[in-house]
């Protein structure tokens, strides 16, 4: 009896992931400078796929040619707020920093992407973009808005969770990381208010704040309001999420 394990050809193949960074501009240096936190290229790296950071542009053909050259995009968060006139309302008390450069390129991005049917996965700011862009609103802060809401900007290391969260049987979040209650972190003051058009509400927080959303109507448009590549060690679990992200590139093209 042969014992030599079996060799089923080569690895799979890595789908090319376009990362959108932050964008900064310190006062004691001549430049601007892009910005992606580690463990967004890592998550990439883990889940078997190659990433690559797109830096912005406002040409159109600019965000055509990257879409051709990736079978997935990755909108990430960062200390920033979404323009309120996006989603059709004026700023109210509690709105933070805006970074329209970097909202407008995402957006354009993440409209291509969804035309495209391409995988997109949105993290935390990466999430509520997501909504506004299928029509969707945003609490524009929750502590002055969600009447009853926790803490939802917590303090400690972001490898360890802050609350749990509800996941919805039978959608794509719960194929990733399984239906029920999941721990998560959480960074964020604002939140879905209403949500988008063909879009369904994936998880829940305790103080019925939303925490996840994906379409209906696309193969893989998902987003999560929590950090799970901060997690990856400390809730492995969370790794399903870019592991399925990534398969829906894989099977998107080349």
């Amino acid at each position: 009896m042969n014992n030599h394990p079996r060799h089923h050809g080569p690895p799979p193949r890595r789908p090319n992931i376009g990362i959108t960074p932050d964008w900064s501009q310190p006062e004691d240096q001549a430049f601007a400078r892009y910005e992606l936190k580690v463990p967004y290229a890592e998550a990439v790296l883990r889940a078997g796929a190659l990433p690559f950071v797109l830096p912005y542009s406002d040409d159109p053909t600019c965000v055509e040619a990257y879409l051709d050259r990736v079978s997935g995009v990755l909108v990430t968060g960062g200390a920033f707020d979404i323009p309120p006139e996006v989603y059709g309302e004026p700023a109210r008390e509690g709105l933070g920093t805006l970074k329209e450069g970097r909202t407008a390129f995402e957006a354009a991005l993440m409209r291509g992407a969804l035309k495209r049917n391409m995988p997109v996965l949105g993290i935390c700011g990466g999430m509520q973009l997501l909504n506004v862009i299928l029509g969707g609103t945003l609490f524009q802060d929750i502590s002055r808005e969600v009447q009853g809401a926790r803490e939802h900007e917590q303090k400690h290391d972001r490898t360890q969770p802050q609350h749990p969260v509800d996941v919805k049987s039978g959608t794509l979040l719960a194929e990733a990381v399984g239906h029920g209650q999941l721990m998560v972190n959480s960074t964020h003051h604002q939140s879905v208010r209403l949500a988008g058009k063909d879009v369904t509400v994936c998880a829940v927080a305790p103080d019925g704040v939303v925490e996840a959303i994906e379409s209906t109507v696309h193969a893989f448009a998902v987003g999560v309001q929590w950090h799970p590549e901060y997690m990856a060690t400390t809730i492995p679990v969370h790794n399903g999420l870019y592991k399925s992200f990534v398969q829906k590139a894989r099977e998107h093209r080349r």
